[in-house]
């Protein structure tokens, strides 16, 4: 009989939740391992308002904006209308960032794994330091602290600069280069006066 803590109950069909999107013509089905709350919610409509990937990438839908006012519209109209493509693009290179980087990971371990052990210290009794009893918020405070050393022989602070600014590179030129659907054109069309 199969335990209901190992990993055959985490993908169980009956735990899973289905996404609302396609990704590639493929349904993902992601564990119901998140917890309910705003950032569930929030994940889960940016899911929704996904727009499909074919048209995302295709190639025959860029081109040059004719001048600087075509660009500004573009940008505009474009980061409106893919805003939660762009997301899930920031979110896919932080994951490229961090698994490129194994410091960067072992630190992130160093950090989780101190926050999990005062997570279970918390459950047994208080957390004593100098005869005063610490809240969670400086329990974890004090976490960090522990790990500050390790993210800074990681390099996460070039790390995250160069999330940023890559982010901005990829967003910032899709947005510019990518031709605006017929519908948004014909809406930004302004009558002479």
């Amino acid at each position: 009989m199969a335990s209901k803590t190992g990993p055959e109950h985490l993908f169980n069909p009956a735990t899973e939740m289905e996404t609302a999107g396609t990704v590639l013509g493929t349904k993902i089905n992601i564990p119901a391992l998140l917890p309910q709350g705003p950032a569930k919610e929030w994940l889960d409509q940016r899911r929704a308002t996904i727009r499909p990937w074919a048209n995302f990438i295709d190639q025959r839908r860029f081109g040059k904006p004719r001048n600087f006012g075509e660009l500004c519209k573009r940008l505009v109209r474009n980061v409106e209308y893919f805003q939660s493509n762009y997301v899930f693009v920031f979110l896919g290179l932080i994951v490229y960032c961090l698994i490129t980087s194994p410091l960067l990971l072992i630190a992130l371990a160093v950090f989780f794994g101190a926050c999990y052990i005062i997570y279970l210290k918390t459950q047994q009794s208080q957390l004593v330091v100098f005869g005063r009893e610490l809240s969670t918020a400086h329990q974890y405070g004090l976490a960090g602290g522990v790990s500050f050393p390790f993210f800074w022989l990681a390099g996460a602070g070039s790390a995250v600069f160069w999330v940023l600014g890559a982010t901005l590179v990829v967003i910032g030129s899709h947005a510019a280069f990518h031709e605006l659907e017929c519908a948004e054109t014909d809406e930004l069309q302004m009558e002479p006066v």
